[in-house]
């Protein structure tokens, strides 16, 4: 059995006067004597402790370096002092032979195996190798494989296909920056990696296929996040034809659920069927359409309270206010809660307190002497009591909100319930909005989504009839406890109604044709109604192991820089490969030597 008898992990007291085989890393060396030393063998299943009870033996053990791969032939006993806190705690190994099969070459290791996570990350991943020999990392990533596993078994059982799509193809508009592959063959031209397989799952649905799914890598070159990988990253994907928002978010539930409540470190996992929190609803009431529902704290609208007071933030459009009662934090303890709002959000926020007496004080209490009455009504404020307001044009003002909820919530003791799996679906998003660079109607989150209200809808803003702004699209985001987990939508498949929503951003039928072709032509020929989404595997993974940076859990991650430091990527390449692919490289001018 792969040049043992046993793995490190399986020897228990049955076994002693057995005379068995191990191998593994040898991870440490505790000399007691020059004939006793203990040594802690370790393989992918666990550690055994061996015991070297003569000179030779110690001097041998001795002479090789930490995390050299060894065999250790020898006789099982009990241990005299047993260790509970390890499967094989109550046994040892006395070892007869000793092979080297593969040596460290080095004296100094980068990093403690078992401490590897207090490392710096630049060295844990230039080492990753090493760094993958940690149990608790190992853990994460058989956590990844079984979760896989387990999505493809449940989405197997609930009759889809698993299709795999090309990962060569055509650059396209979908809201990120593509990874580009020049051609060979074709000089000037270039392949795209995929930011996702959304075309090609839509065209299995036009050629007849009624339920696909993959587990699908995508790459999209943006920048790193605690929560998002740079470079590539895999997602669920999934589409089913004749099928509705209901059928899309029913099925994701039954398969999703589960996998939470059989891999997650949380016991509690919201049920079947998940709250549907309309997207205006949730931006009003959380500041966020990616609302952590473990916070019990909500956004309240005081524009109407305080504009006029004199303070000149609150003559903005809408200002929004978080109450928190039995308020105990001093003036540092909110100065801190201040800077991290500005920092976060690029915008200012302000309090009051409530004193013992009922009064407002601190902050901008001088300019809501007048309306203190009322501010203490609409809020509910009681002695103890603590608002803290942002104010602004409405979405601004919303998002700086839904910083300070978060931000209280989980400082503010009673407000936050971690250990939970808190679910909801964020549906009825908008259609369209205004981009913050480009002020011009884009796109508000998937440009293939249908309208809601179809054709109609989008030839009533055509006419001016109707702002587009207020145009809902069939969209749907899955949100886990502050994370967006996946995201989907029921899809535009009419030809006529994907270019009126495209002309609505200024793109004609010329630009359709010529940005989504295969697409388009397929559309013509008779597509049926579809829908789908796509979990993101990573996130869901990081959620499930409790981790905060998604690095944890991906085998060979790249750093923030989308850099990997193990493999040095990106590299350079020779003149010859870049001649052959018709590439010429040219200096970026230095800008300070002027």
């Amino acid at each position: 059995m792969q040049n043992r008898t046993h793995t490190c992990n399986e020897l228990r007291l049955s076994h002693v006067g057995q005379s068995v085989k191990l191998s593994g890393w040898m991870e440490n060396v505790r000399v007691v004597s020059a004939s006793l030393a203990f040594i802690v063998l370790r393989d992918y299943y666990g550690t055994t402790q061996v015991v070297a009870e003569t000179e030779d033996m110690v001097s041998a053990f001795k002479a090789i370096n930490k995390e050299s791969t060894i065999s250790v032939e020898g006789v099982v006993r009990e241990r005299s002092s047993k260790n509970p806190k390890l499967p094989t705690g109550d046994i040892e190994v006395v070892p007869e032979k000793l092979e080297i099969l593969g040596a460290c070459r080095h004296n100094e290791l980068p990093f403690q195996i078992n401490r590897s996570r207090e490392a710096d990350e630049a060295i844990r991943l230039k080492y990753r190798f090493l760094d993958l020999r940690n149990p608790e990392l190992k853990k994460n990533i058989v956590l990844r494989c079984n979760v896989v596993a387990a999505i493809r078994a449940a989405m197997t059982d609930h009759g889809f296909l698993e299709i795999t799509t090309p990962i060569l193809t055509a650059s396209s508009p979908e809201g990120a920056r593509d990874y580009l592959v020049p051609s060979r063959k074709h000089p000037g031209k270039v392949y795209a990696l995929p930011q996702a397989p959304q075309q090609f799952k839509q065209l299995l649905m036009t050629a007849g296929f009624d339920r696909y799914f993959q587990i699908a890598p995508c790459f999209r070159d943006e920048d790193a996040r605690g929560d998002r990988s740079p470079g590539e990253f895999y997602q669920l994907d999934m589409e089913m034809a004749f099928a509705s928002q209901d059928d899309v978010l029913e099925t994701l539930e039954d398969v999703l659920i589960p996998i939470f409540r059989k891999f997650g470190r949380y016991e509690r996992v919201s049920g079947a069927p998940l709250r549907r929190i309309p997207f205006n609803e949730a931006m009003e009431r959380y500041g966020s359409d990616k609302p952590d529902l473990r916070i019990d704290l909500e956004v309240q609208d005081v524009t109407e309270v305080v504009q006029g007071c004199g303070f000149g933030p609150f003559d903005s459009p809408c200002v929004k206010a978080v109450a928190v009662h039995d308020f105990d934090q001093g003036r540092k303890w909110i100065d801190k809660l201040l800077t991290d709002v500005e920092v976060q959000t690029g915008n200012k926020a302000c309090w009051v307190k409530v004193d013992e007496n009922g009064n407002l004080t601190g902050g901008v209490s001088k300019f809501l002497t007048e309306r203190q009455e009322a501010l203490k009504e609409a809020l509910g404020l009681k002695p103890g009591s603590f608002v803290c307001m942002a104010a602004g044009k409405k979405a601004a003002a919303q998002k700086t909100a839904g910083v300070i909820r978060t931000l209280l919530g989980r400082r503010c003791p009673g407000h936050f319930d971690e250990e939970q799996y808190a679910m909801c679906w964020i549906v009825d998003f908008p259609m369209y909005e205004i981009g913050e660079e480009s002020g011009q109607l884009e796109f508000c989150h998937n440009p293939f989504s249908m309208p809601s209200g179809g054709l109609e809808v989008l030839l009533k803003a055509e006419r001016g009839e109707i702002d587009p702004l207020t145009i809902m699209a069939n969209q749907y985001d899955l949100v886990i406890n502050g994370y967006e987990s996946a995201s989907g939508a029921v899809r535009n498949h009419d030809p006529e109604i994907m270019i009126k929503a495209f002309e609505l951003v200024g793109l004609g039928e010329k630009d359709v044709k010529s940005k989504f072709p295969a697409m388009y032509n397929a559309f013509t020929y008779g597509a049926p109604p579809h829908a789908g989404a796509a979990p993101g595997i990573d996130r869901m993974v990081m959620l499930l192991a409790g981790e905060e940076s998604i690095r944890e859990i991906i085998t060979f991650p790249m750093n923030q820089k989308a850099q990997d430091l193990m493999m040095g990527a990106p590299s350079e390449v020779t003149q010859k490969q870049l001649d052959e692919l018709h590439i010429a490289i040219t200096e970026k001018e230095d800008e300070s030597a002027e």
